[in-house]
């Protein structure tokens, strides 16, 4: 039943054989919406297809490719929403990826919620495992069966040209015909499916690799193993024990058994390598954690989710726990939460005075726990907004310690004062909470903060109570003197002078003991300026700035900022102003060694890729270690003067962008065939950021040729980040956005490489790519 590319391993499952046959379950939206759809398995095992019960009405689609992960029981929002009525045993989710909405299902028994979970596990899990070639024929696969309207499994020379322009194909009608026919082997005048693919390889034909290949080839028609040693240390620079990598290559991309035999890689052999993992821009090497992970905290950029609740804009958006679930599932190591006295003294998360909705702190502690650590074992940090009473702080308190047990890092690791932070190593597994807190560290330690916390004093309780002024009294009472409620000047009996300023929106705080004992290593404080933290702060204090302070500060003393960020952690979030919940150019932050830069994960584009590109090395575990620079106080780093540094060697960074293979169209439009250009973009200290482009070539998404060469130097390697976009260029309006991929500097092999296209969401786009040639030379 499944189509020929799917492997046998599906042939006999009973799960899937009944999702063939298809089944009526409860599409839930909210508690009141809730509607019967039939839902079936196509026969390309590879769609899901759903319709509503009544006649006439239309149908959806939706690719097993699309769906991240399924998750069983009442796990969303909606389904807890509706726990009371259908047993978790009957209720499943089915998460997409990028950043389409969840599809809750309630099944009308287990047996087939079962069928559903296990089938659908089965579908993803066999797509994860296809190669390479299997990917490709899957996809021509699908377009044969899209543009094939009478589904007769057969396309006449019509169908197939229109099906060209679908697929960005914009050619020579007597070229097309040409090969229609050769690839007509029947003689029928039609195209079956396997005919088709055999048309769609003639027409991708890789003149670009052919021409490398040739040049490497003794005898035009193969790579015998020396000439593929010759190709990998001439062309992709691999120092190291090339013969036993040419040896592996051929047995792993070969699809020859003969040229195997031989120890030689034919022309599929090697189009097959450039177009693997091995074979792409990203050093292989780099994928998992390779850094040292035993350093203080303050020397990683840690990757952070600001608003973390928020689904979509800041003044009506949506509030979901699905937003953590979503961050914590892309790395991210430090999530917001904003809290606020709730009814029935359950605290509530949402962004304070809007309309956007509200969730329970509780709910938000439980989904952290119980994703923290799916994809990586590293500390994760819940930043807190504290805007509740006492009495929910003990409540929120409460939660923190009954929910994330021993998750939560409650003191010390030792037991002993600490004289810095811990390393990410030391706190795996461990969930840290930033917030304000009574007292410091050492106070725990000698006794001291126990005594000025016990009984009913008011002030025990009270923060520095920023609207409120105390001055020292005789007999140490200390008591509010002024109040900056009235601004006026008053004389002490200490005959101190004080001048104050009206802060109407710093109300008074106060702090339970219980919320403040859960903040060991992550003290929120305010921040006053470089010097005053230099003489005061401790190594556990961490500071906050919004976007535009953070920038004033970098302007005016970024080898200060450096310095300080050596030491402790800073967070920076994006501005109240961006209502839309867009994002600021992280790069400029990390350029000043800033930790926590808090992003919308929710919004897609450049401040987004910067980051999914940054943490894409060492593993997606959300912690990346500093350049040596950055970490060493001694060494004043300035971004603004990188040149000023020891062992200052800047690079020549050239790359050719030679062609594109199947770029995504832009426009739905039938006719309408991109004008691709790519565009290359260093992002780093401010004398690196460049960008540079390529021609746009007309009409050809398919296959555009540019030999296009884009140089840069780069001033500060340890810091830059290479972005590549395809746009589809227009004379009249803006460029439309086509695709992008964004990676650190360090992590870029050089040589012929394939560099894999991502959408707007960050989500592959297969087989999308871009072809390039790639030399990284040192100026001396």
């Amino acid at each position: 039943h499944c189509s020929q590319i799917q492997t046998s391993s599906l042939q006999g499952d009973d799960n899937i054989q009944s999702m063939l046959v298809g089944t009526v379950m409860r599409k839930i939206k909210s508690r009141t919406w809730k509607k019967q759809r039939y839902f079936k398995l196509q026969d390309d095992c590879m769609t899901i297809w759903y319709k509503s019960k009544k006649a006439g009405n239309a149908t959806s689609t939706f690719s097993v490719s699309d769906v991240e992960a399924v998750r069983e029981g009442h796990q969303s929002e909606v389904l807890l929403s509706i726990a009371d009525e259908f047993p978790p045993e009957r209720c499943f989710t089915l998460v997409f990826r990028s950043r389409r909405g969840n599809l809750d299902l309630v099944a009308e028994s287990a047996e087939e919620a079962q069928s559903w979970i296990r089938g659908m596990r089965k579908l993803i899990e066999n797509l994860e495992n296809m190669g390479e070639r299997e990917k490709l024929d899957q996809w021509i696969g699908d377009w044969f069966r899209k543009a094939d309207k009478n589904n007769d499994g057969r396309m006449n020379f019509r169908e197939v040209r229109d099906l060209l322009k679908m697929m960005n194909v914009d050619m020579n009608e007597h070229h097309a015909h040409r090969l229609f026919t050769m690839a007509d082997k029947s003689q029928s005048g039609t195209l079956e499916d396997d005919e088709f693919v055999l048309f769609y390889k003639m027409l991708t034909q890789r003149e670009d690799v052919l021409r490398v290949f040739q040049e490497y080839s003794g005898d035009g028609q193969k790579l015998s193993q020396n000439d593929l040693e010759d190709f990998l240390r001439e062309e992709q620079l691999e120092g190291s024990d090339t013969q036993q990598h040419a040896k592996q290559l051929i047995e792993r991309y070969e699809p020859s058994d003969t040229a195997k035999l031989l120890n030689a890689m034919t022309f599929d052999g090697f189009l097959m390598y450039l177009g693997s993992t091995e074979g792409s821009i990203f050093n292989p090497r780099r994928r998992g954690v390779y850094q040292d992970m035993s350093q203080p905290l303050c020397h990683y950029f840690i990757s952070s989710s600001h608003n973390t609740y928020l689904m979509e804009d800041q003044l009506r958006g949506q509030s979901s726990v699905e937003g953590y679930i979503r961050a914590l599932n892309r790395g991210c190591r430090c999530v917001e939460v904003d809290c606020w006295d709730g009814a029935n003294g359950e605290p509530i998360v949402y962004h304070g005075h809007t309309l956007t909705s509200k969730i329970l702190f509780k709910d938000v502690v439980s989904a952290v726990g119980k994703y923290a650590f799916k994809v990586s074992e590293y500390p994760v940090i819940l930043s807190i907004e504290n805007h509740c009473g006492v009495e929910q702080q003990r409540v929120m308190a409460q939660h923190l310690n009954h929910i994330l047990g021993d998750k939560l890092l409650k003191s010390t690791l030792d037991g002993k004062a600490p004289i810095r932070l811990p390393s990410p190593e030391d706190l795996k597994g461990k969930i840290l909470v930033k917030a304000k807190k009574i007292g410091g560290l050492e106070e725990s330690f000698n006794g001291t903060a126990e005594d000025s916390l016990t009984g009913d004093n008011d002030h025990a309780e009270r923060l520095f109570d920023r609207s409120t002024l105390y001055l020292p009294l005789p007999q140490s009472r200390r008591s509010p003197v002024f109040s900056f409620s009235s601004p006026t000047w008053f004389l002490g009996n200490s005959n101190v002078l004080v001048s104050c300023l009206f802060m109407p929106q710093k109300s008074k705080q106060r702090l339970s003991k219980e919320l403040s004992d859960c903040v060991v290593y992550c003290k929120s404080v305010h921040f006053s300026s470089f010097k005053h933290s230099r003489i005061h702060s401790k190594f556990y204090e961490v500071a906050s700035f919004t976007e535009s302070k953070a920038r004033k500060q970098l302007r005016e003393a970024g080898a200060e900022f450096v310095h300080h960020n050596s030491r402790q952690l800073t967070r920076v979030y994006p501005s109240g102003f961006r209502t839309d919940s867009s994002n600021f150019n992280p790069q400029e932050m990390w350029n000043v060694g800033c930790q926590i830069v808090a992003l919308n994960f929710q919004t897609a584009g450049e401040g987004m890729d910067l980051n999914d590109g940054l943490f894409s090395q060492n593993g997606h575990c959300g912690y990346v270690l500093k350049p040596s620079f950055m970490r060493e106080a001694e060494k004043r780093f300035d971004p603004e003067i990188p040149q000023k540094l020891d062992g200052y060697k800047p690079v020549t960074l050239s790359i050719q962008v030679i062609s594109g293979q199947q770029l995504p169209k832009v426009n739905i439009k039938e006719d309408s065939i991109v004008d691709p250009l790519v565009r290359v973009e260093i992002h780093g200290v401010p004398m690196d950021n460049a960008k540079q482009e390529t021609r746009y070539i007309e009409n050809n998404g398919f296959n555009p040729v540019w030999y296009d060469t884009l140089r840069f130097t780069i001033h500060a390697p340890g810091l830059a980040v290479v972005r590549f976009v395809v746009e589809d260029y227009d004379k009249t309006s803006k460029n439309d956005f086509v695709g992008q991929y964004t990676l650190p500097f360090s992590c870029m092999q050089q040589g012929y490489r394939h560099i894999h296209l991502l959408s707007r969401d960050g989500t592959v786009i297969p087989p999308s790519s871009l072809f390039v040639h790639i030399r990284i030379a040192g100026l001396e």
